[in-house]
């Protein structure tokens, strides 16, 4: 499946989620506004027949309409004589209990001679009377006496009423995470892909130089009047067994970071000399280099308990790393010293840098600094984080300081025991 097509399918499949989205919100709040248009025409039947009750104890004649919604919680009905709170309130349970209008309310009524609603009394769910405090009710001009009730738990009483709408909703959630993270594993697998392509690729490249090269020393040395030649058939074994450690430095690389993931690496820490492992690991490439290696053992304490192993590939991969991105010649500074409670060993490069938004994922597996349509640095993507596999096992820590064009400082701080 290619880079468009993925595209494509993400396209479509957002703007998909996002119309059943829309189309389930829009009929969520048709749903809501018709339960709430219900509740207003029930609760304007109950408070008018309320005030009828209430007209006819008094022998009053009739309302037509005494109700008026002030908010969308709150209305007010006209009583024409004062009344007792006991009385309203046993006519409120009634004519609510009638209408099946079982959510919690709050009443008062209001007093001529003070100008003010008196507090009458909070009524929960249940229709039984309960003591909460709550801001007072508001008043109105429209009428001389009457009553106001309140809905305080209207909205959570409407959206309970939704039950289906509810369900839906949630399925359409359960839906949009689902694509989500459908989306997810395919772009996450797209990008395993790549990786794992052009992980192919560049161990098929470094495994072919080695491989090209024993070829034609085996053919070389195959030759009769090799034999009579010493130095070159020394010089050919020689280039084979470089070629053969080679390989193997490059197989256990791959083998030793699964390993080391994986938790199965079993370390075998000891006393080492990092000065001596240096001097061991640089041998091979002091000739190469020549005067464009410096290396300055500045730490007067530099024995460290570690890995032998592991220490020898985290000192080898910073230089081969080191080397493989400086221009030629490089120059390249290997440092130790001692700080405070800690041995620090330091690799110091010319090289091209590392941009700030790749300093923190150079550490993972296969990964690469992007550098274009350049593609002259070959390598399998796995020393920087086989470096970091190593620092985690021996709970050290790593810090990198690089900028573009101006090279890069690797230092590896070990935690010295007293």
């Amino acid at each position: 499946m290619n880079r468009n097509t993925i595209r494509l399918l993400v396209l479509l499949g957002t703007l998909s989620i996002t119309g059943i989205i829309a189309v389930q919100a829009y009929w969520v709040k048709r749903a809501f506004d018709l339960k709430e248009q219900q509740f207003r025409q029930t609760v304007m039947i109950s408070l008018r027949n309320v005030a009828n009750r209430i007209s006819t104890l008094y022998k009053l004649s009739k309302f037509d309409n005494p109700v008026t919604q002030l908010s969308s919680d709150y209305y007010v009905a006209n009583l024409r004589v004062p009344l007792d709170a006991d009385v309203l309130e046993h006519y409120l349970k009634e004519e609510f209990k009638k209408q099946n209008l079982n959510t919690p309310f709050e009443y008062g009524i209001y007093d001529c001679e003070s100008e003010k609603i008196v507090y009458g009394s909070y009524i929960d769910s249940d229709f039984e009377t309960s003591t909460v405090s709550t801001k007072p009710l508001p008043k109105t001009d429209k009428y001389l006496n009457y009553f106001g009730v309140r809905f305080p738990s209207k909205t959570s009483y409407l959206a309970s009423r939704l039950d289906i709408w509810l369900i839906s909703s949630l399925i359409t959630l359960i839906v949009t995470v689902f694509f989500g993270y459908a989306m997810f594993v395919i772009l996450r697998q797209k990008r395993l892909s790549e990786v794992q392509r052009d992980f192919v690729n560049n161990m098929t490249h470094e495994f072919q130089t080695p491989i090209s090269t024993i070829r034609i020393a085996t053919d070389v040395l195959s030759q009769p009047k090799i034999m009579e030649q010493p130095e070159r058939l020394k010089k050919y074994v020689q280039i084979i067994r470089q070629e053969n450690n080679r390989l193997k430095t490059q197989v256990e690389t791959v083998l030793n970071t699964a390993r080391l993931e994986r938790g199965k690496m079993q370390l075998d820490i000891q006393l080492q000399e990092l000065h001596s492992l240096i001097n061991e690991v640089t041998e091979g490439v002091q000739a190469e280099l020549e005067d464009c290696l410096k290396i300055e053992l500045n730490a007067t304490k530099s024995s460290i308990y570690a890995d032998r192993t592991q220490l020898v590939s985290l000192i080898r991969n910073l230089l081969e790393n080191a080397i493989k991105y400086s221009p030629k010649p490089p120059r390249i500074t290997i440092r130790t010293e001692n700080t405070d409670d800690s041995l620090m060993f330091s690799v110091i490069d010319n090289g091209i840098g590392i941009p700030k938004e790749s300093l923190e994922k150079i550490f993972k597996k296969f990964y690469r600094v992007p550098t274009g349509n350049l593609h002259n640095v070959k390598g399998f993507g796995l020393g920087l984080s086989y470096v970091s596999e190593i620092i985690k096992a021996h709970k050290w820590q790593i810090k990198v300081e690089s900028e573009v064009g101006q090279g890069s400082t690797f230092k590896v701080i070990m935690k010295q025991e007293n």
